[in-house]
């Protein structure tokens, strides 16, 4: 018997970062192993308009965030709040063990029936196909090892650092939201059950947090309000549903187009160091 449980949205989760060892709880009448938050994740974008300058016309409006480039670096990011983690390069090790911990809950259990036979219990993500009894015991004994996101997570949080973006686990500000990026602030919150859900989850949720930075930075500095790059913008079944969440149905045109910008190229994992190290002053 083959059971499988898609991993639960993360929208309302608010488990904090220190707790993340303790088991997941089970859901009542539900046996076998379950996974309280997983691969679908919804990421917003908090806003911040430059303040209107008076006496100066649209076009210089326009450019001022590209004359302020040279001076964003000495304004620090917006201090954590209450209950925040900060994460940043001292605490990278840590976090790459707590997700490689998380990474095993990705791995499927046999369990043995009291009449004999083994009941198979793994997890999926919304997208993902029914495994067959073989391809579920390949997996066991060759379970997914998530290298390559665990690789893109070290360089992308020092990078985020080298560009004066703090790195929060916390609830964002926009109810509802898994992540987001306050350009303000220039602070990316990521709510901290996102680490309960492992290497790939989180990957592309910072992956999509870090673009839009760097579309923030191609208006001149990670505090400038965001601006499309021009990338691909075609959305897989999946990122359709996360941008027709009820999270953007009060989206501006603008809002939307830089979410699908984000959502088309979150698993481009990639994608987001070379843009930061495009789009982004460094500090000095």
């Amino acid at each position: 018997m083959v059971r499988s449980r898609r991993p639960a949205s993360l929208a309302r989760s608010r488990s904090s970062y220190h707790n993340l060892q303790k088991p997941s709880p089970r859901k009542p009448g539900l046996r076998g192993f379950v996974l309280v938050v997983g691969g679908v994740f919804g990421a917003g974008l908090a806003w911040s308009l430059l303040p209107q300058a008076p006496g100066l016309p649209l076009e210089a409006l326009q450019a001022l965030p590209l004359r302020l480039s040279e001076g964003w670096i000495a304004r620090a990011p917006a201090p954590p709040r209450p209950g925040d983690v900060v994460l940043g390069s001292p605490q990278l090790p840590d976090l790459l063990e707590q997700l490689k911990l998380a990474d095993q809950n990705w791995r499927p259990r046999a369990v043995p029936l009291a009449g004999g036979g083994f009941r198979y219990l793994y997890l999926r993500r919304a997208d993902d196909p029914l495994l067959t009894i073989d391809q579920i015991k390949q997996r066991i004994l060759n379970p997914p090892a998530f290298e390559r996101e665990l690789q893109a997570i070290a360089a992308l949080v020092p990078a985020l650092e080298g560009v004066g973006v703090r790195l929060l686990l916390g609830p964002p500000i926009r109810q509802g939201a898994t992540a987001e990026w306050d350009p303000a602030g220039r602070t990316i919150r990521i709510q901290p059950a996102v680490v309960k859900s492992g290497s790939l989850e989180f990957a592309r949720v910072l992956n999509h947090e870090a673009i839009h930075v760097a579309q923030s930075c191609r208006r001149g500095s990670p505090s400038a309000s965001p601006r499309l790059l021009g990338l691909s913008n075609n959305l897989d079944p999946q990122g359709q549903r996360h941008l027709d969440d009820p999270l953007y149905a009060r989206a501006s045109a603008l809002e939307r187009s830089l979410e699908r910008e984000a959502y088309a190229n979150q698993q481009r994992l990639d994608l987001a160091l070379s843009l930061l190290e495009s789009e982004c002053p460094q500090r000095r």
